[in-house]
């Protein structure tokens, strides 16, 4: 067991979906893999673990924020030698240029973020996706006929914040979304040499004020879920 994930070792799979939200994980769980077993729920952060198409997978959660997921991801990585992490999310778009229910396979993440600068000494505030899981997604989604986006986004370490115009870093990167995990998970992948994607949904689009209601999310992130399996079981 490490100290925030209580499954025993051998329990976590070598490629494991993280969702933001623990019920998120629970749902993905009980709607697509066979055979699953709750292996860890400390701090209630459920983590499953069964099998996709044949593919044994993890289905867990990594809270919000760059301190969070860097935790688990850390983790999952060292403590439970998994290879992949693919973060599932979503993300609210900074232009008209994307629409709900878009889908985005994450380029690049950029960050107000001190987080890879004093854990790992990674200096700058851009950081890619690591390793083959971004090509798996594209390649994925050309086979499944899914649009997919491809960009940089924002990982931002404030949702609240007074002054509302774009953050200057997000428009020195040609950030198109914001979202808050993807820095850390990208970092702590560099670092330690594993692969990382992230693939969100855009719930909202922040200049036209439209988002996902609460009724249609349920169905509004199948595609993203169903795009990340497919994608898993190919890595």
């Amino acid at each position: 067991m490490s100290i925030h994930i209580s499954a025993r070792p051998g329990e976590i799979a070598k490629t494991v979906l993280l969702a933001g939200d623990p019920l998120r994980a629970k749902y993905i769980a009980e709607k697509y893999l066979q055979d699953f077993t709750l292996v860890s729920s400390t701090r209630n952060a459920f983590y499953f673990t069964g099998a996709y198409k044949g593919k044994v997978i993890t289905v867990g959660a990594s809270g919000m924020g760059c301190p969070s997921i860097g935790i688990y991801s850390y983790e999952l990585f060292t403590e439970y030698e998994a290879d992949t992490i693919i973060r599932i999310g979503t993300c609210g778009a900074y232009t008209s240029e994307l629409k709900v229910f878009d889908l985005i396979n994450t380029d690049m993440a950029a960050s107000e973020s001190t987080f890879a600068k004093y854990a790992w000494g990674i200096e700058g505030d851009l950081i890619p996706h690591q390793g083959k899981a971004y090509e798996m997604i594209n390649e994925t989604a050309a086979g499944l006929s899914m649009q997919l986006r491809q960009c940089n986004i924002h990982s931002s370490d404030i949702f609240y914040r007074k002054d509302p115009n774009i953050p200057a870093v997000a428009t020195a990167n040609n950030c198109l979304a914001v979202e808050m995990e993807a820095f850390a998970l990208f970092a702590n992948a560099k670092h330690l040499g594993k692969t990382a994607a992230t693939l969100l949904t855009v719930s909202d689009v922040i200049p036209t004020h439209e988002k996902i209601s609460a009724d249609q999310r349920e169905t509004a992130l199948l595609p993203m879920m169903e795009l990340a399996l497919e994608a898993a079981i190919r890595i």
